[in-house]
């Protein structure tokens, strides 16, 4: 009895810790969700300054809720599921296939914003700086990890077959991607105005 209570108790901490890996994180993409959107608006470089350093922070609270979430997720597998899981294994992929996504699309852009912002002198935004804060790609990206995200937190509350969790995977990795397809036409549009204008 004394056994099972310590297993019972350590399983009930690793839920407790796994729900509080999820919510870390979708508290951290709810601020750079925030300040990607507030940062295309911004027309100086001290609001550019505030925004990347609350996504700089942000960003450190969801490397940290991924770290926990893993973790406590990885020890309910092995020791309640085990084998009949098979949706953890198409979820556990997604999870690692993102997460090269925010280091190499989100995580440079950020610092990038933040650098420029630092260096920038109080006033109008320069236009580096105003290039790299309309950026598509960030949104583009930040919007498909969370999908992504949305889509294992559905994988871990329904636990569908293999093929179904598959099909979810790519019908959120599809969400993501259509949800930024305005920001693109806006960046062609207003390339093409440019051109227009270059031209005349």
């Amino acid at each position: 009895m004394y056994i099972l209570n310590i297993y019972v108790n350590l399983y009930t901490l690793a839920l407790f810790a796994h729900v509080c890996g999820v919510i870390g994180i979708f508290a951290g993409m709810g601020v750079w969700a925030y300040s990607v959107a507030a940062l295309r608006r911004a027309q100086r470089s001290e609001q550019a300054r505030i925004l990347s350093g609350l996504m700089v922070a942000s960003g450190n609270l969801v490397v940290g809720s991924i770290l926990l979430l893993g973790v406590a997720g990885f020890y309910m597998a092995i020791t309640v599921w085990g084998e009949r899981a098979t949706w953890i294994i198409v979820a556990t992929i997604s999870f690692v296939l993102l997460a090269p996504g925010g280091a190499l699309v989100i995580d440079p852009r950020v610092k990038a914003i933040s650098r420029l912002a630092r260096d920038a002198q109080d006033g109008p935004l320069p236009e580096a700086l105003a290039v790299r804060t309309r950026d598509p790609m960030l949104a583009t990206g930040l919007s498909v990890y969370i999908a992504v995200l949305v889509g294992i937190v559905f994988l871990m509350t329904t636990k569908p077959p293999v093929e179904e969790s598959v099909v979810a995977m790519l019908i959120a990795v599809a969400v993501g991607s259509i949800v930024s397809l305005p920001l693109w036409r806006m960046r062609a549009k207003g390339r093409t105005a440019l051109e227009r204008s270059a031209a005349h």
